[in-house]
C-alpha cells in the first residue's frame, strides 16, 4: 500500500511529493499530462520568493528532479475514482486510473490544479490547434507577421496580447466588458503598442474557416451589432476551471467545482487531503500552490501516525 498517493505533479503535487518523502513515507503522484502543470509553460517566473528569475519549464524540472532524487515516484495516469476500502482507517482508499489500473493507498492528496476555460462556441474544438489557442507561450511563434486576437480581459489576457505584440502583425484584444480586470500597468503598455487593437463590450460569437480559423465574428454587447474580423490565430485567456467532477463522491465541491477546504487541505473524507489551485481560495499562485503541497503533505503523514 501506498503512504500518499498525489493526483497531480504540478507545483502543489510534487512540493507535497518532496515532503511526504522528507518525513520518511513513500508518495506516488499520477500525472496526466506533463509534470509541471500550467506553470511549464510560463517563459518568465519573478515572483517566486528566493528565486530572481527562473523558466516554468526550469522551475518544473527542479522541482521534478528534487521530488524523484528524495524517491517520489511519478505515473503518467489520469485517476477517475477514489473508493474508500472498508470503514477501519488502516483499509485506505482505492484510486483507479482512465486505463482501469488501480492503486491502493492509506492516505490521497488531491492537486489537479484547474485547466483553461472555454469559450464554449462552434467549431471551437475543430479549430483547437488550428488556429485555435489556449497559451500565447507555447504557440504564439507560429503566428510570426500575422493578425491575432486575444479573448479575455484579466491579466493573462493582457500579458498574452503583450507576448504577441512582439511576433504578430495585429493584435485585436477582445474583452466583453470596457474595462479590463488585469493590472493597469500592463494595459498602459498594451496602449502605447501601435499593432494592439481593442474591441470591448464585445464577444466572440462565431468562428470561420474551412481547414484553419481565418476569421471571428464578435458582438458588441450594447448596439447589438456584428462584425467580422479576419485572423489566422485566436488565443483565448478567460480564466480556469477545477478538473475535480471525478471525486465528487468523496470530497464536497463549492458551486464552482472546486474542492472545499480551508487553509489546513483536510478535506470532508479523512484521508483525503487537497492543495492547490484545485481548493476554494483566495489566492491561486505558485507560492501558494507550494505552501498547500507542503501542508497537506505533513498532514497526510500525521494522519498516518496517528494511533
Amino acid at each position: 500500500m501506498i503512504d500518499v498517493l498525489i493526483i497531480g505533479a504540478g507545483p502543489a503535487g510534487l512540493s507535497a511529493a518532496i515532503y511526504v518523502e522528507r518525513s520518511g513515507k513513500h508518495a506516488v503522484c499520477l500525472e496526466s499530462l506533463t509534470v509541471g502543470g500550467q506553470i511549464v509553460n510560463t517563459p518568465e517566473i519573478s515572483n517566486y520568493p528566493g528565486i530572481k528569475q527562473t523558466s516554468g519549464f526550469e522551475f518544473s524540472m527542479a522541482l521534478y528532479e528534487q521530488a524523484t532524487e528524495l524517491g517520489a515516484e511519478v505515473n503518467y495516469e489520469k485517476a477517475v475514482k477514489i473508493e474508500k476500502v472498508g470503514e477501519d482507517k488502516a483499509s485506505g482508499f482505492m484510486v483507479t486510473t482512465e486505463s482501469g489500473k488501480t492503486y491502493a493507498a492509506q492516505t490521497v492528496i488531491i492537486a489537479t490544479g484547474a485547466k483553461n476555460r472555454h469559450l464554449g462556441i462552434d467549431k471551437e474544438e475543430v479549430f483547437t490547434g488550428k488556429g485555435i489557442s489556449y497559451c500565447a507561450t507555447c504557440d504564439g511563434a507560429f503566428f510570426k507577421k500575422k493578425d491575432v486576437a486575444v479573448a479575455g480581459g484579466g491579466n493573462t489576457a493582457l500579458e498574452d496580447a503583450l507576448f504577441l505584440s512582439n511576433y504578430c502583425n495585429k493584435v485585436y484584444v477582445i474583452h466583453r466588458r470596457q474595462e479590463f480586470r488585469g493590472e493597469p500597468q500592463i494595459l498602459n503598455v498594451l496602449k502605447e503598442k501601435e499593432n494592439i487593437s481593442f474591441v470591448l463590450d464585445s464577444t466572440v460569437e462565431e468562428l470561420k474557416g474551412e481547414s484553419s480559423l481565418e476569421a471571428v465574428v464578435v458582438k458588441n454587447k450594447v448596439s447589438g451589432e456584428l462584425t467580422e474580423i479576419p485572423v489566422q490565430g485566436l488565443f483565448i485567456a478567460i480564466g480556469q476551471e477545477p478538473d475535480n467532477a471525478d471525486f465528487a463522491n468523496e470530497v464536497q465541491l463549492d458551486e464552482k467545482g472546486y474542492i472545499a477546504a480551508d487553509e489546513s487541505c483536510y478535506t470532508k473524507t479523512p484521508g483525503i487531503f487537497v492543495a492547490g489551485d484545485c481548493r476554494t481560495k483566495l489566492v491561486r499562485q505558485l507560492t501558494t500552490a507550494a505552501s498547500d503541497g507542503a501542508v497537506a503533505a505533513l498532514a497526510a503523514c500525521a494522519y498516518i501516525m496517528e494511533d
